[in-house]
């Protein structure tokens, strides 16, 4: 198997793959790991989880959670919102964490895995594939083979794109921004984000700012087009805007750059055994932290894809679901990320006018806060609409659904202390879970090699808690994806029917 970057998605990728039992070879243009800057910092939950069962536990561990949200227009806040309710996953909702740690953490992991070769100085530059895999073409001629590839290569994965005929159509947006990381003592801020509108000392702009561990703030300030910032730190400039937020407490900055949006779309996300992931397939504006909060989900899709053809678990035509589900979460994504961005840097004189009525109505009228957009959150992307999914219209307006990803729970297993929470259970293949009534025998009679023994509800919660957690109803029969999607729901299934939709989550055609 192939990976190619080593950045976040890519170390994923590998990590994923490794945990199939897949040999690895990881190839990334850069002589070295550069850990410095904090670059993507919000990682949400269900990516914490990927995370930790790869054995990254310590992402979620060292990794900061901020309790309030506090939204400003001018000179005045406009509202403040606080996140108390940790759910009952044991995993925060999420975390800051500097993309740099985090790719520590990673290397570490991959560092103990023996399955994983990683080759830096390692420059794709072009690659062919046929019936039997993928070669690999390197600047320095290496040519290096593999039976799939996840394109992993970010933003600059031009070569990878260009030799599977893929466009990369979207736009580019003008203003630029600023990013700073300081080190200071900020007593009460360590845990809000903070996020202005029209600062009087960035008028007409926005300004965000993160708390990350040890004391370090994530500082991002909408700039011009024609910044400067050699010139912006010569003339003292950047010394002031930093002052403006922080006042007369001493700082440290640990790291500075300037960077632009970008709003763009691969034509495909997988063209026959290579399969596109992270900002080499999709590229989105980062308020609501949905770059590496998707790029994770692709490498998951990805992984347990390539993993079960290459088992013989599933057909080949399972590889192309994924550019059905992950090209459908990537235009979610751009259209959200989209309607944001023309709240934040409105084009057109209708657009600043409908920002500039919506912000001073929200400085007057509590109501009016719910149309004020500086990005709305990374989430599970719902895999309804998809091939793999078994759809059923009764399922309306219930939390949990075909293609919904699973709810995480504390859990107990007799036998496998290991195991503390749901999503443990849904790692190792296709889960199936009995609710009350159903029999355990005839469902086993009808599961292929890659699902795991049926598991009773009952067996491993406590006193209804996980039946009331799930919204369990009696006689039902979930059956649960490698990557802790719903695939199916049914009640009172016959055999013929759960084998239908195993078979359907496992890319066979079913009638």
């Amino acid at each position: 198997m192939l990976v190619l970057g080593a950045g976040p998605v890519g170390q994923t990728a590998a990590l994923l793959l490794a945990r199939w039992g897949l040999p690895v070879v990881m190839l990334d243009r850069r002589p070295a790991r550069d850990l410095t800057g904090s670059k993507a910092i919000c990682q949400q939950r269900d990516v914490l989880d990927v995370w930790a069962a790869v054995g990254c536990e310590a992402i979620a561990a060292e990794g900061l959670t901020w309790t309030t949200s506090r939204t400003y227009y001018r000179d005045r806040e406009l509202f403040s919102a606080r996140f108390g309710d940790p759910g009952r996953s044991p995993l925060p909702p999420f975390v800051n964490l500097s993309q740099a740690r985090t790719e520590e953490i990673l290397d570490e992991r991959i560092a103990a895995t023996p399955l994983i070769d990683t080759r830096w100085g390692h420059e794709v530059v072009h690659l062919t594939q046929d019936e039997y895999g993928v070669a690999v073409k390197c600047a320095d001629g290496t040519v290096v083979r593999g039976s799939h590839a996840i394109a992993c290569t970010g933003a600059r994965g031009g070569a990878v794109r260009e030799a599977l005929g893929l466009g990369f159509d979207g736009e580019s947006y003008d203003d630029r921004f600023l990013i700073c990381d300081i080190r200071a003592e900020l007593p009460g801020w360590e845990s809000e984000r903070r996020f202005y509108f029209d600062p009087e000392w960035n008028p007409g702009r926005q300004v965000l700012m993160h708390p990350c561990p040890g004391s370090v703030f994530r500082i991002d300030w909408q700039v011009p087009p024609d910044f400067d910032l050699e010139a912006e730190e010569a003339s003292g400039m950047l010394d002031r805007r930093i002052r403006h937020i922080v006042g007369d407490q001493p700082y440290e900055l640990v790291w500075r750059s300037v960077y632009r949006f970008h709003s763009r779309l691969a034509d495909r996300m997988s063209v026959g055994r290579v399969l596109l992931a992270g900002d080499c397939a999709h590229l989105v504006a980062p308020f609501g932290a949905r770059g590496l909060n998707s790029g994770v989900p692709d490498a998951e899709n990805a992984a347990w894809k390539i993993a079960f053809v290459r088992h013989g678990w599933a057909p080949e035509a399972l590889l192309a679901t994924y550019h059905d589900e992950r090209r459908a979460a990537a235009l979610e994504n751009l259209w959200v990320t989209g309607a944001t961005m023309r709240f934040l840097v409105p084009r057109t004189p209708a657009e600043r006018r409908r920002r500039q009525a919506i912000l001073e109505r929200a400085a007057v009228d509590p109501e009016g806060v719910t149309a004020v957009d500086s990005g709305r959150f990374a989430e599970p992307f719902r895999y309804t609409a998809s091939p793999l999914t078994t759809r059923d219209g009764e399922f309306t307006g219930r939390a949990a659904a075909p293609g919904v990803i699973l709810p995480d729970v504390p859990v107990s297993v007799p036998g496998r202390p290991e195991v503390s929470r749901l999503r443990h259970l849904t790692r190792d293949g296709v889960l199936v879970l009995l609710a009350g009534g159903c029999d355990r025998a005839a469902v086993t009679s009808a599961l292929a090699d890659a699902v795991s023994a049926p598991v009773q509800v009952t067996d491993i919660g406590e006193s209804g808690a996980l039946s009331d957690a799930l919204g369990t109803r009696p006689h039902e029969v979930w059956v649960i994806r490698p990557d802790a999607h719903i695939a199916a729901i049914l009640t009172n299934p016959t055999s013929a029917d759960l084998t239908r939709a195993v078979l359907r989550a496992l890319g066979h055609p079913t009638s």
